[in-house]
């Protein structure tokens, strides 16, 4: 069961405000940039994504109704920016792993026994853009 919905909105109103500076370089954290499907308005989403193969795995904290998961499989991808790094993502992929064995071993910890978030999206780098600052 991922994290509930207050938790979300909560995150959105204040953490998110703050992680939203560090995700685009800290390790472990990036930034989703995906349009609203409605709205056709840009946001940016800070998360932990973690390299794997030709892509990117991003564990689905908030399961896999999160407006911003929506907006990406909806437009078939997104932008990343991470570790100074902007890539265009595609070929979204939902997927269950009780183990979480695409994620680091504390954060596999987190999501199977405090979050238990079994829900994971993976992407494939299209091309890498300009570097972000």
């Amino acid at each position: 069961m991922p994290a509930p919905r207050w938790v979300a909105r909560a995150n959105k109103i204040g953490l998110n405000r703050l992680t939203k500076f560090i995700a685009p370089w800290a390790p472990g954290w990036a930034v989703v940039i995906h349009r609203g499907r409605k709205s056709g308005r840009v946001f940016r989403t800070p998360l932990w994504a973690f390299r794997r193969a030709d892509g990117y795995v991003i564990a689905l904290t908030y399961g896999h109704d999160a407006d911003w998961v929506r907006n990406v499989l909806a437009a078939g991808g997104c932008e990343l920016q991470t570790r100074r790094r902007a890539l265009q993502l595609g070929n979204p992929v939902l997927y269950h792993d009780e183990s979480a064995r695409d994620m680091p071993p504390v954060i596999r910890f987190a999501l199977r026994r405090v979050l238990k978030a079994p829900e994971f999206l993976r992407l494939d780098v299209v091309r890498e853009l300009a570097a972000t600052s």
